[in-house]
């Protein structure tokens, strides 16, 4: 949360903001370590007063090591793991049971067969038919993209691109303002300032109307902009309101998994999603790194129903009781809109939700489809090596390969990170550019004019391996072209690095180098 306090500067008072976080978030992540601390504790205590009990935990730490070079992880994630259990006696092992599992919470997992009386009833054989006539590859990515997501194909919806969050905001109020029936709200960050209490005045109407209006929030996304107890301020106004997976202090992977989603949907027939999240930065309203450059989808039509199924599944893990089973959740669409191309709304997760790295093989597939040429926007680059060795590939082939990442970064050492792939990267002929003007946030991925994807999908472990994520798949629609321009207006306005041009100390690049190992954990 943000408080702001006066200071004298000369012979006038500038009002200046610090944050600030919750008592109820530090009371968290102190009785985490405490339990950690008193865990590893005991085991010391009893290595060192129980005879041989030391050799037991020996024995623990070399089948930890078996487990993990035998799991099917990905090889970057397993390394750093193997050195913690290497090389810490007993605190390696111990951190590996209490952190090394990605899986969802056993308490989410409970409710994953409920959540089946949420999924909506529809038959998109028709289309994949369709689509494969015009196009196997597409065909062979979309079928790719519905079996691991639990989507579906889906035509029959119009696109609005929105080049920067400003835009976006122009056109969610008026049709917040239009709702009906429901609205629901799901954002990693929400903070209070211009763009939320805007959205949250018509939320307070429209509820108090009989709308049925919905927000979840990511409990430590909005760790430092919200109140620890603001669920209880939304529903204080009518509005049904939880934290995505509540901060408790346990010393397990809630501090994993969280909820990166942005989705809005309004009566099931409109929905909202890119990376644009609740806060004034993301509509420059605030400056904080620069001009913030970031990107939104709106859809109208029936790929809704796959942003509206991924709220309810979202929102009925988090609460209590379920929401009701109502039919209105996937209304009738109107037919014969005019819009082109096809569409796949889709989401990302820890299994066993997903069982396999949907975000990730969206950008392998789009990349090896490629001929032309691929454009790629990210705040962050921090990517395994079988994803960077596709980018190589991609590269190595002819494809134009662009990268565009920020010049003024909100992370420096991530920062550090990203420039520490330039060189292997530029070597292959991939062509990285920064965004001289301030941070870009943006999300996008292009190719061919052909394929596109928009949503919350970072180049970088939390969002391929870690969160929870979701993103649209696009396949000749309407919105390609104004993504196409788009980018090419960023690049006009992005420096080309040279891999020679970011040198840097020894000292800055055995950091780098040290950091990169445990990338995979952060």
């Amino acid at each position: 949360m943000k408080r702001k306090y006066s200071v004298r500067a000369g012979n006038r008072t500038v009002e200046r903001e610090y944050n600030y976080i919750p008592v109820r978030y530090i009371i968290a992540v102190l009785i985490t370590v405490l339990e950690i601390a008193a865990i590893i504790g005991v085991v010391f205590a009893l290595c060192m007063f129980v005879p041989y009990f030391y050799i037991l935990c020996y024995l623990t730490a070399f089948g930890c090591v078996i487990k993990i070079i035998a799991s099917d992880d990905n090889p970057d994630y397993k390394v750093p793991w193997l050195l913690f259990v290497l090389v810490l006696p007993i605190v390696g092992f111990m951190l590996y049971f209490l952190f090394y599992s990605r899986k969802l919470q056993r308490k989410f997992i409970r409710r994953l067969d409920e959540m089946k009386c949420y999924d909506y009833q529809r038959e998109s054989t028709d289309l994949e038919k369709s689509l494969a006539a015009q196009d196997p590859m597409a065909a062979s990515q979309a079928r790719m993209l519905t079996a691991i997501s639990g989507s579906q194909l889906f035509q029959n919806t119009r696109q609005t691109y929105f080049p920067l969050g400003e835009d976006m905001f122009a056109k969610m109020i008026p049709d917040l303002e239009r709702a009906e029936k429901f609205i629901f709200v799901e954002y990693f960050i929400i903070e209070e300032g211009k763009f939320w209490n805007t959205i949250l005045e018509v939320l307070k109407r429209k509820a108090a109307s009989g709308v049925t209006v919905r927000v979840l929030y990511d409990d430590i996304g909005c760790m430092s902009t919200l109140p620890g107890d603001y669920a209880k301020t939304l529903r204080s106004f009518g509005i049904e309101a939880s934290p995505f997976s509540r901060l408790r202090g346990n010393a397990d992977s809630e501090f994993n998994n969280r909820n990166h989603r942005k989705i809005l949907v309004i009566d099931g027939k409109i929905g909202y999603t890119g990376g644009v999240n609740i806060a004034d930065e993301y509509i420059n309203e605030v400056e904080r790194f620069g001009h913030w450059k970031d990107t939104a989808l709106r859809l109208e039509g029936e790929a809704v129903f796959e942003l509206t199924r991924l709220f309810l599944c979202d929102y009925g893990i988090n609460v209590k009781k379920l929401p009701a089973d109502d039919f209105f959740y996937y209304p009738a669409q109107e037919e014969g809109d005019g819009a082109e191309g096809y569409l796949i709304p889709f989401g990302d997760g820890p299994r066993p939700l997903f069982s396999h790295r949907v975000g990730k093989n969206v950008i392998q597939n789009m990349l090896n489809a490629a001929t032309n040429y691929m454009y790629m926007t990210t705040p962050y680059l921090v990517i395994d090596n079988d994803l960077c060795t596709s980018i190589e590939s991609a590269a190595l082939r002819g494809v134009d390969v662009r990268i565009i990442v920020p010049h003024v970064p909100d992370k420096k050492i991530v920062f550090g990170i990203t420039r520490s792939f330039y060189k292997r990267l530029c070597d292959a002929g991939v062509r990285i550019y920064e965004y001289t003007p301030g941070f870009i946030h943006a999300k996008s991925y292009i190719a061919d004019d052909t394929y596109a994807m928009i949503g919350t999908i970072n180049l970088d472990y939390r969002s391929l391996v870690h969160h929870f994520e979701n993103g649209v798949w696009m396949y000749k629609t309407d919105a390609i072209k104004d993504l196409k321009e788009d980018i090419e207006d960023t690049l006009a306005r992005s420096v080309e690095v040279a891999p020679d041009a970011v040198k840097a100390r020894p000292i800055v690049r055995f950091i780098r180098s040290l950091v990169k190992i445990f990338a995979p954990m952060l």
